[in-house]
């Protein structure tokens, strides 16, 4: 059996950073969590937010060694990433874990994955996960369409992927950057 879970999604408007996720943990056909928490902050330079999709155990030691990098790169979240991404691609067991990283700060999105890829997105919304095309989809369109603010956003887009993906739940945790 498989185990499932996990929505991220990160948003920035005007001058905000939002970073998303629904935290439920399936395994099989079984929901074993709703509200496992998937995203954190990291007190690094003006403040990272980072969430992870896959396996947590996995995810977790990925994240240690990002703050490590980190805070080595001095809050530069863009050198850390790749100096993340270099040790995740060489090391002999870093290698085999499974997971993906959305980190943000102020001004920048990037995802981590375990492939070395170090990738910033052309518009300011970045998801991953089950439901991550639809959170991304979502957010799509009311960032577009709507006055909604980046955390306004980053809540709907969640609730609207958990309609539709089994494995993402309406549990939505919600961390900013750069709001009043």
């Amino acid at each position: 059996m498989e185990i499932h879970g996990t929505t991220i999604l990160a948003v920035r408007k005007d001058g905000v950073t939002a970073l998303a996720g629904d935290g439920q943990v399936t395994f099989g056909q079984t929901v074993l969590k709703r509200g496992a928490v998937k995203v954190r902050r990291l007190e690094v330079g003006g403040g990272v937010l980072v969430g992870f999709a896959g396996g947590a155990a996995d995810a977790l030691a990925l994240l240690e060694r990002f703050e490590e990098k980190l805070q080595e790169a001095k809050g530069n979240l863009l050198k850390g990433a790749v100096e993340t991404a270099k040790l995740w691609r060489t090391d002999r067991i870093l290698r085999h874990l499974q997971a993906m990283i959305v980190a943000a700060d102020r001004e920048n999105l990037v995802l981590l994955s375990g492939t070395g890829e170090v990738i910033t997105p052309e518009e300011p919304l970045l998801a991953v996960g089950s439901g991550g095309p639809y959170a991304l989809a979502a957010a799509k369109a009311l960032l577009r369409h709507s006055a909604l603010s980046a955390r306004e956003i980053a809540e709907e887009a969640i609730k609207i992927a958990a309609e539709v993906d089994l494995y993402t739940s309406g549990q939505v945790t919600v961390l900013t950057l750069g709001e009043a």
